[in-house]
C-alpha cells in the first residue's frame, strides 16, 4: 500500500476535494487523521517528519481547493446577479456542505447529506401573508349599525308601554346578517326582564320583502300592511310587489329594511314559552343610518296586532370593537 507521500505527488486539489467529499463516515475525517497516523507510524524519525509532512500538504491541498470553489461560487453568483452568464462546471449548492467537512470549525454530523438551509429573503415581511380581502373589508356601512351598538326606546300597544333596550352582537351586510339581544321590562309580573336572542334578515340582494319562512306565520298580504306603515318603503310599495324585485344597494341607502326574529330566552335557551308572555313572532324593522333610529313593528297571529317599536342610539363616545390595520 502506497504511504502519503506516494500519493501527494499524483494527486491534485479537486480530485483530493471529491474523495474526501464522497466518504461518509462518522465522526468525519479531521478526526480520524490522528487514528490513522499511528496506526501506520513510521519506523524512524526521519520518516515520521516526512510522514506528517506529507499530511499537512494534503490539508492544505484541500483547504486551498475548498477556497477555490467558494471563491468560484461566489463569482458566478455575482456575475448572474449584474446580467452575465452563469458559469459551468460549478458544484451545487448541496455539495458544498461535504466541502464543509473539512473545516474544523464545522460541528461533526453522522449524515452524509446537511439539508439546505432556509435564508429569509430581504423582501420578505409580514405583510407578504396573503390574508383574505373579505376578512379585512368592513362589514357594515353605519357608524350606529355595527357590533356593539345599544338602542334604547319602548314598544307601546293600545294599553301600554313596555321599556325596550337592544344590543347589537354581529352585523355582517354582506351576508344580510345581524343578531343580538332584545331586554324588554314589566311585561309579566314572575318576569320582570325579559331578555332574548334575535337574529336580523336585512332586506336586500337575499331577503325580500315577502317572508319566505312560512313557520313564521305571515302570507304576503301581511307583509303589505305592515311594510306600509313605514313612510319610507311608501316608494317602493309598487315594486316590492312585483315577484322579481331586488332591493339593490341597500347598504347605501339612507333606510334599511330587515326583520328581527325572537328565537329563545337568555340564559336559559331551554324555555319556549311564558305564561302572559310571546317571543313566537317577529319585528318588521326601519332603520335609519343618518339618525340611528329604529322603528319596528311587532307580528305573531296570536297577539295585539301593529304594536310599535321605538329605538334611539345610545351615544358611546365612538367606541368601536377591535380592528386590524395592515
Amino acid at each position: 500500500m502506497p504511504t502519503p507521500s506516494d500519493i501527494t505527488s499524483s494527486v491534485n486539489a479537486s480530485s483530493v476535494l471529491e474523495e474526501l467529499s464522497a466518504r461518509s463516515t462518522c465522526p468525519p475525517e479531521v478526526e480520524r487523521l490522528p487514528s490513522w497516523r499511528e496506526s501506520r507510524a513510521p519506523s524512524t524519525l526521519s520518516d515520521r517528519d516526512e510522514s506528517e509532512s506529507s499530511l499537512s500538504q494534503l490539508i492544505s491541498a484541500a483547504h486551498t481547493a475548498q477556497n477555490a470553489l467558494i471563491d468560484a461560487t461566489a463569482g458566478s453568483t455575482a456575475e448572474s446577479s449584474s446580467g452575465g452568464s452563469p458559469m459551468k462546471d460549478v458544484a451545487k449548492p448541496e455539495d458544498e456542505p461535504a466541502a464543509g467537512r473539512l473545516s474544523p470549525a464545522a460541528e461533526p454530523s453522522c449524515s452524509t447529506s446537511q439539508p439546505p438551509s432556509v435564508t429569509p429573503s430581504s423582501n420578505t415581511s409580514l405583510l407578504s401573508y396573503e390574508f383574505s380581502n373579505i376578512r379585512l373589508l368592513p362589514n357594515y356601512t353605519s357608524s350606529f349599525l355595527r357590533p356593539g351598538s345599544k338602542f334604547t326606546g319602548t314598544q307601546q300597544s293600545d294599553r301600554q308601554v313596555y321599556n325596550v333596550d337592544v344590543e347589537i352582537k354581529h352585523v355582517d351586510m354582506q351576508e344580510s346578517y345581524l343578531c343580538g339581544y332584545l331586554r324588554i321590562q314589566g311585561l309579566t309580573e314572575d318576569h320582570p326582564t325579559l331578555t332574548t336572542f334575535f337574529e336580523g334578515e336585512i332586506i336586500g340582494t337575499k331577503h325580500t320583502f315577502k317572508t319566505k319562512n312560512e313557520a313564521w306565520g305571515a302570507t304576503e298580504k301581511t307583509d303589505m300592511q305592515h311594510w306600509n306603515r313605514f313612510p319610507a318603503w311608501r316608494p317602493l310599495s309598487k315594486q316590492a310587489r312585483k315577484p322579481d324585485f331586488t332591493y339593490r344597494n341597500y347598504a347605501q341607502r339612507e333606510h334599511i329594511f330587515m326583520r328581527w326574529k325572537e328565537y329563545f330566552l337568555v340564559p336559559d335557551h331551554r324555555v319556549r314559552s311564558i305564561s302572559g308572555a310571546s317571543f313566537e313572532g317577529f319585528y318588521y324593522i326601519c332603520f335609519n343610518q343618518v339618525e340611528g333610529t329604529v322603528a319596528g313593528i311587532y307580528f305573531h297571529a296570536k297577539s295585539e296586532k301593529y304594536q310599535q317599536l321605538e329605538l334611539k342610539h345610545v351615544e358611546d363616545h365612538g367606541c368601536t370593537p377591535a380592528m386590524e390595520f395592515r
